[in-house]
């Protein structure tokens, strides 16, 4: 049962990042559109999509959000470690449990806060006037998803430090 819940998870998570590459794709052919509809004049289209650099924004952090969980799992989120490299295992290794816990910690109150913004986004019926008329809440519900994964995530971290060796971890390291 373990192992099947491990690859879910894996799945679970590929299926993100690579669900954030098409959101990433698609804000490629979006920015392409614009640009050459406001310098190709075509009869009959639109110089540009006036509504572009607003769905762009959107995109740019969906793309974000769907992608975080996948690069924390594989240890490709951004990590300064010159310094855990630097010290002596043991004290590395617990500084690692230090950053872990600050990590779980933001984690699970971004996830708190984000749920609370979108819900009272949502109560309120806010909407974001831009070119486009969207509900708010819309922009703000995949905040408090992707924080609770990421909180997950800093907790299976932490599993597995608490299961290697008394070292810093040796993912993504750039002073090797």
């Amino acid at each position: 049962m373990r192992a099947y819940l491990a690859r879910a998870w894996q799945g679970l998570l590929a299926g993100l990042a690579l669900a954030g590459c098409a959101v990433m794709f698609a804000m490629m052919l979006v920015i392409v559109a614009d640009v050459a509809l406001r310098n190709i004049p075509l009869p009959g289209l639109p110089r540009g999509l006036a509504w572009s650099n607003e769905v762009s924004e959107l995109m740019l952090f969906l793309t974000t959000m769907l992608v975080a969980p996948w690069l924390l799992r594989q240890g490709q989120h951004i990590r300064v470690d010159i310094v855990l490299q630097a010290l002596p295992s043991r004290l590395a290794w617990q500084l690692e449990w230090v950053g872990d816990t600050i990590g779980l910690a933001a984690c699970l109150f971004m996830a708190w806060y984000g749920t609370r913004a979108a819900w009272a986004s949502w109560s309120d019926g806010a909407l974001m006037i831009k070119t486009l008329v969207t509900p708010e809440w819309w922009w703000l519900a995949p905040l408090p998803l992707t924080f609770v994964l990421l909180s997950i995530e800093m907790v299976l971290r932490m599993r597995r430090l608490a299961a290697g060796a008394r070292a810093p971890r040796q993912d993504a390291v750039s002073a090797a």
